[in-house]
C-alpha cells in the first residue's frame, strides 16, 4: 500500500521507545533498518476470515529527544509494488486501478505531526501524522509502544518500537468491492496496520552488519 521508506513509520513509534532513556543529550536520528522491520496490514474477507499482507520495500527515519518526547518526528515511504499477500493473482489485483493503482500512485507515505497521550510507565503514546495513499492525504493516529534502546556491538545504537492503527480504504478512493447475496462484502472497508520498526544510529565506524 506504500512505497515504504522504512524510516518514516519507525520515526513515529520511536519516541515511545526512547521514553525513560538517558543515553542522549540531544535529539538523535535513526535510520530504519528494513531487514529488521515490518510494515503489515490485515483486512477482513467475506466478513469471516482475515487476509494479511506486507510491503517489502520501504525507507525512512525518525528523530527522538528523550528530554522532549513531544518533539519526536519521523517519516516513511513505501513502495506499492512491493506488496505481498502470498498470492500473486491477488497481489496483481491490489496493484491494479481497482485498488492501489500502482502505475499512477507508486508510493505510500506517512509523516508525523504530533505526539499525544504519552505514558512513560508503559512506554506508549499516540502518534498523529499525515498518511498519503492513492493520491489522498488524511490524518491518522498510530498507537505506539517502545521496545527499547541498545548498543548492537558493531558501533551502532538501535531503537525499536511497534505501532498499530486503522484506516478506512474508502476514504482514499479504494472502493472496489462485491456484495454477496447475504449482504457481506468480499473485502472490508477497514484495514488494520501492524508495524514493527528498528532504527540504527551510527556511533562509530561499523565493523560488520548484524544478522
Amino acid at each position: 500500500m506504500i512505497r515504504i521508506e522504512k524510516k518514516t513509520l519507525a520515526g513515529y513509534a520511536f519516541f515511545a521507545v526512547l521514553i525513560g532513556s538517558t543515553n542522549f543529550a540531544k535529539a538523535a536520528e535513526y535510520q530504519i533498518d528494513s531487514s529488521h522491520s515490518e510494515i503489515g496490514f490485515k483486512v477482513k474477507h467475506l466478513g469471516i476470515s482475515t487476509v494479511s499482507g506486507s510491503f517489502g520495500t520501504f525507507n525512512g527515519s525518525f528523530s527522538v529527544d528523550p528530554k522532549n518526547i513531544k518533539g519526536t518526528s519521523g517519516k516513511v515511504v513505501i513502495d506499492v509494488n512491493s506488496i505481498n499477500t502470498a498470492n500473486t493473482k491477488r497481489d496483481n489485483h491490489l496493484k491494479s486501478p481497482d485498488f492501489f493503482d500502482a502505475q499512477n500512485f507508486p508510493t505510500l507515505k506517512f509523516e508525523s505531526k504530533e505526539v499525544r497521550d504519552i505514558n512513560e510507565k508503559d512506554s506508549t503514546c499516540t502518534l498523529i501524522g499525515n498518511f498519503t495513499l492513492h493520491g489522498v492525504t488524511k490524518e491518522i493516529a498510530l498507537k505506539v509502544k517502545g521496545g527499547g534502546i541498545v548498543h548492537d556491538g558493531y558501533g551502532g545504537e538501535r531503537a525499536a518500537f511497534t505501532a498499530t492503527g486503522r484506516i478506512n480504504r474508502y476514504d482514499y478512493g479504494l472502493k472496489w468491492n462485491k456484495a454477496l447475496e447475504a449482504g457481506a462484502l468480499v473485502v472490508s472497508q477497514e484495514v488494520d496496520l501492524v508495524l514493527a520498526f528498528e532504527g540504527v544510529r551510527q556511533l562509530t565506524p561499523a565493523a560488520k552488519p548484524v544478522k
